[in-house]
Order: structure tokens, then C-alpha cells, then sequence
């Protein structure tokens, strides 16, 4: 990884030139002396503020913070999470602290998964997954944007790589074979993380379960099956346990079905990507949800993106535009939905830095202007304009990672 290091450039004071005190009085009273005029005291009042100082302050006036991104860097060892201020200009500048402790262990290699890391709909709190040491972090976020550890539990399982958060109800998928479940739990304000008993689902052994998520109302949650290519469909309970649909798992529209969303403007329409068809054999499925759970597929899907391994996907807050990150061609493949669910495939924009390949989860920020994705591979952050269903890549992207990190999820408040 490259280290950007800055230089502070100091301004030096002009040499010669006449002061004040270099005048004797009678040279004043001769009237010798003149007050500077105004441009004159402002030019030295410029170049007395070190440059570097005179920039932050000029950015940080053009481009206000006005949220925040955050990675769960998945590091071996003690966890930790990278957390980057955002700016009205979508740029990146890394969070004073970062990267913080999570209290976890990660595993320092990649996870297979999407939805590692997640922020609460208040903003207040962060769940990240601790997939070296079976548990889960949550996070209290302050103001500024930093974080403390409020709690660090059980994931009741082995190898935690998705969290799905609604309100206060929380659901884990568990990836490992010797411990492969979704297990759900209570959130409390303060950052507790308590089991709910009766709420774990056993999984097959081979199941590796790749992504869990709520629609937007909390009344279903699905699973993705990357070892068996099923899709995992339920009903939540007033209680929080989940019944599953009649007919899950549903098989799979192709190989590897990895990640999925619901449409944030309808929650009875699912989304989910086709990761492991082949070279440039990459697809995005439909799916209509019924009331009780049925997944049915949606006008001609599955729709193909002609790309590698579509395995990371979100969708505009608006639900008009896709965009499906290819990690094996380091493409973004961009798609219009129309109001039935269909998809049109808009076209392909290529993640710049080492040609996007490794680039995986991606994020955007809630007015839908910036997209932001996770390029594991180089060790950084890309960040993209959002105009329609368009991409434009910001010409300070990517924005560097902590060393040592192997980051999985990304979230953006």
C-alpha cells in the first residue's frame, strides 16, 4: 500500500519592506509614513498563515463533513474498523483515531459476504462482525463521527460474516461448517446485544451463507446459500423468530447466489446477484415476495450483466437505478428498474484503481449522490458521483486503508 505522506509548507516572512517600528518619530511627523492600504495588510495576513492550514481551512469551508463511511477492516488479531469523514463533495478524509478498536478478533483474509458491518437507522450505534473470534461488536458512534465499544458478544455460531438490522431486532448469519445458522438478537439503546431464544435457524454444513437482510418494513428476511445456490425466505414474528416460507430455500437463478437487497421503495421486490456463473457470464435475478414469503421471478430475469462474478449489489434510495459490483472484471454494472421490477442493463463502469479487480462491497451515501466501494485489493476506498443511473469516479479517489487491513463490509451514514 502506497503512503501518501504531506509536507506542511511554511511561509516565509518578506524580506526588506519598512515597518512601523523602523521609522523614528521624526520621520512620522514629517509625514514620511503611510498606513498600508487594506489589499497590502491582507497579503501579509495570507502569507503569515501556513499553507497547509490556509488549504484545510479553504476545504473544509468548500466541502463541509456531513456524514460518515465506515469498513470493518476484518484485522487479524484485535479488529478494527476504519471510519472516514464524508463531505458534501463525496470526497473522503480519514476520522482523527481511526482506525478504532472493535474488541473482536478479525481473521485477516477476506469474507465472503456482504453486509459485515451496519449502521443503525438513528445513526447512533455500528455492528460489525468479529469473524476471527465468533462475535459481534456493536459501537456507540459520537458525534463527530468516532466510536467506542458498547458491547462485544457471542454470534452463537462460528464465522460471522452478515448482519441484517431492523429497529431493535437483529439477525447474524454464521458461515463456518462447524457452526453454519442465522441466529437473531434484541438490541437495547445503550448498545446491548441480547440472544433471542428459539431464534436460531441450522443450516446444512455446506451452506455458506453469504448475505442476511430485512425488507424495509422488518416483515421478512432472506438468506443467501453461496455453497448450494438457495435463497432462504421467511416471515418475522412479533417476537422476532422467523417461520420459513412455504417451498424455502427457493433454488437459486444461478451459481452462487451472494448479494441481494429488497427495493427500498417497494419491500415485496427482492434483488440478488448471480456470483459464480463464469467468465463474463454474470447475472442479477428478480424476485416478487409474496405475503407469505414465496419468491417468484419478475419478467424475463435473470438479467445478464456480461461481466465477472456480479457478487455485491445496491440499489438508489429513489429504487430506480442498481448498480452490481463485479470483483472478478473490477466493473460496476449499472441497471434501471422499472416499476414492476425489471431490469435494463445501462452499461459497465470500470473501478480505476489496479484495473477494480478485488473491488467488493458497495455503499451509498442516503441522498443517493455518492456511491462508495470497498476495493480490498488495493487497500482503499473508491468513490463515485451518482447521476441517474450514471457513474463518475472523484478524482481523489480511492481514499487508503490502514495497513494490515483486509477489509469486509462497508457502511455510509
Amino acid at each position: 500500500m502506497r503512503v501518501l505522506v504531506h509536507r506542511h509548507v511554511r511561509a516565509d516572512r518578506p524580506a526588506g519592506g519598512t515597518t512601523t517600528s523602523a521609522l523614528t518619530s521624526s520621520e512620522r511627523r514629517a509625514g514620511r509614513w503611510r498606513a498600508p492600504a487594506v489589499s497590502s495588510l491582507l497579503a501579509v495576513a495570507a502569507l503569515a498563515i501556513p499553507a497547509a492550514a490556509a488549504a484545510a481551512t479553504s476545504s473544509a469551508a468548500a466541502s463541509p463533513v456531513i456524514g460518515h463511511v465506515y469498513l470493518d477492516d476484518n484485522t487479524a488479531g484485535t479488529n478494527t474498523i476504519s471510519a472516514f469523514d464524508r463531505h458534501a463533495d463525496g470526497t473522503l478524509t480519514a476520522e482523527p483515531g481511526s482506525p478504532f478498536s472493535a474488541g473482536g478478533a478479525g481473521t485477516g483474509a477476506g469474507l465472503a459476504s456482504q453486509g459485515a458491518i451496519q449502521v443503525t437507522a438513528s445513526g447512533r450505534l455500528l455492528l460489525a462482525v468479529d469473524a476471527g473470534s465468533n462475535q459481534i461488536s456493536v459501537l456507540r458512534v459520537d458525534a463527530d463521527g468516532s466510536l467506542r465499544v458498547a458491547a462485544v458478544v457471542s454470534s452463537d455460531g462460528v464465522l460471522p460474516v452478515s448482519i441484517a438490522v431492523h429497529g431493535s431486532l437483529v439477525y447474524v448469519a454464521n458461515a463456518s461448517p462447524a457452526g453454519t445458522n442465522y441466529t437473531g438478537f434484541r438490541l437495547g439503546l445503550l448498545g446491548t446485544l441480547t440472544p433471542i431464544p428459539g431464534s436460531t435457524v441450522a443450516l446444512p454444513a455446506d451452506a455458506q451463507p453469504g448475505d442476511v437482510l430485512f425488507n424495509r418494513t422488518g416483515t421478512k428476511l432472506i438468506g443467501t446459500r453461496v455453497g448450494t445456490s438457495q435463497i432462504d425466505s421467511f416471515t418475522v414474528g412479533l417476537g422476532g423468530r422467523l417461520t420459513a416460507a412455504p417451498g424455502s430455500p427457493f433454488t437459486a437463478q444461478g451459481l452462487g447466489p451472494f448479494g441481494s437487497q429488497f427495493r427500498p421503495t417497494n419491500p415485496d421486490q427482492l434483488f440478488v446477484s448471480n456470483a459464480h456463473n463464469g467468465t463474463g457470464l454474470g447475472t442479477v435475478s428478480a424476485f416478487a415476495d409474496s405475503p407469505a414469503g414465496a419468491l417468484t421471478p419478475i419478467g424475463e430475469s435473470p438479467y445478464a450483466d456480461q461481466q465477472t462474478a456480479p457478487c455485491w449489489l445496491i440499489i438508489s434510495p429513489d429504487g430506480r437505478y442498481l448498480f452490481a459490483v463485479n470483483t472478478g472484471s473490477g466493473t460496476i454494472s449499472r441497471y434501471a428498474i422499472d416499476p414492476a421490477g425489471e431490469l435494463t442493463l445501462l452499461g459497465s463502469t470500470t473501478v480505476a484503481k489496479s484495473g477494480g479487480v478485488g473491488a467488493v462491497d458497495p455503499g451509498l451515501s442516503p441522498d443517493g449522490r455518492f456511491l462508495y466501494v470497498n476495493e480490498s485489493q488495493a487497500d482503499a476506498v473508491g468513490a463515485f458521483a451518482v447521476s441517474g443511473g450514471s457513474l463518475t469516479e472523484l478524482p481523489s479517489s480511492p481514499a487508503a486503508l490502514p495497513a494490515g487491513a483486509t477489509p469486509a463490509g462497508i457502511a455510509v451514514s
